[in-house]
């Protein structure tokens, strides 16, 4: 109970043995307390080191307890000392926090834009962003940003960023519903009130936070290779008009995503596009987040279901039924 005085359980236990019972020795303590006089007489220079215990006048060569309304609230007073250089102390280090980050804030803003050379730079900043969020955290997330590794070191700051009433909205590739890592990490970011969606392609990796500050890819192609941040309102708002446009025609995790009216699922209507457009197999797959031997497969379907015998007449007879 008096732990935040400097007291330990067996001093505390001490001194109050020794205010009920004055006369007692070191021998009686020990009795009276159930331990041993090497523990009592720890306790008693725990208690003189803290000015509880005082020459005993009556008996000479003794100790005798200082009343608690003298010595406790001696420890009480030092102590609210304490606490008030403390908090004066956080005071003064909270300014110095919000001087750094006005001036890193100034800085960015001149800028309007600013390059992160590296991963360990990129969620640095990220974290930094998160901290800072005031209403929420909206990601597109491509198959290059699913490392085991980033999503598990994610989860304390995000479970923090819901806590405080942060939302976080995320989009997904559809291939990743297969994955357990991202999977399991999706079901437990829902669980905390985030939501996730997925849809067959994403056009980069970007995170936007509170509409103000965006973090996009150096390379989309490779996102280990750094991230550059813009924070120009105007691009910011364009940037989170495509997020927008993404998460509404994704379907939410949980949810299987249902054929179109044409009976094709949207990740086929999706390679469909791709295949129309000229890209190859590789190019499709990539973009899909999907294996090679997967889309060939179901590249053979689609030309079985269309009649078509090569990959010139799948795309005229996908246009001529208005698939395209």
């Amino acid at each position: 109970m008096l732990e935040m005085l400097g007291l330990t359980e067996s001093a505390e236990r001490t001194y109050r043995a020794m205010l009920a019972f004055p006369s007692l020795g070191v021998g009686g303590l020990a009795e009276h307390l159930g331990t041993d006089e090497s523990g009592v007489r720890a306790a008693l220079d725990e208690l003189a080191d803290l000015a509880l215990l005082r020459p005993s006048s009556a008996e000479p060569g003794n100790l005798r307890a200082v009343s608690p309304d003298v010595g406790l609230a001696a420890l009480l007073q030092q102590a609210e000392t304490d606490v008030l250089h403390r908090q004066r102390q956080i005071e003064a280090t909270r300014v110095a926090i919000r001087s750094i980050t006005d001036e890193q804030s100034a800085l960015r803003s001149r800028e309007g834009v600013r390059r992160y050379e590296d991963v360990d730079a990129v969620r640095q900043r990220l974290e930094e962003l998160a901290a800072g969020a005031s209403t929420e955290c909206v990601s597109l997330n491509p198959g290059s940003a699913q490392a085991p590794d980033a999503k598990q070191s994610s989860k304390p700051l995000n479970q923090l960023v819901l806590e405080r009433g942060v939302a976080i909205r995320c989009v997904y590739q559809d291939s990743y519903r297969n994955d357990p890592n991202v999977v399991t990490y999706s079901r437990w970011l829902s669980g905390l009130g985030g939501q996730v969606r997925t849809t067959p392609t994403l056009p980069m990796l970007m995170v936007v936070v509170d509409r103000q500050v965006a973090l996009l890819p150096l390379d989309p192609a490779d996102s280990s290779r750094g991230a550059v941040e813009v924070v120009h309102i105007e691009v910011v708002a364009a940037i989170h008009a495509l997020f927008e446009q993404v998460w509404r025609a994704a379907t939410p995790l949980g949810v299987t995503a249902l054929p179109d009216a044409d009976g094709l699922e949207p990740f086929a209507r999706e390679l469909l596009e791709i295949l129309a457009a000229g890209h190859t197999d590789e190019v499709a797959a990539r973009k899909l987040g999907l294996s090679l031997r997967t889309v060939r497969r179901i590249t053979a379907s689609l030309m079985e279901r269309l009649e078509a015998r090569s990959r010139f007449q799948l795309g005229a007879h996908a246009a001529r039924r208005g698939l395209l």
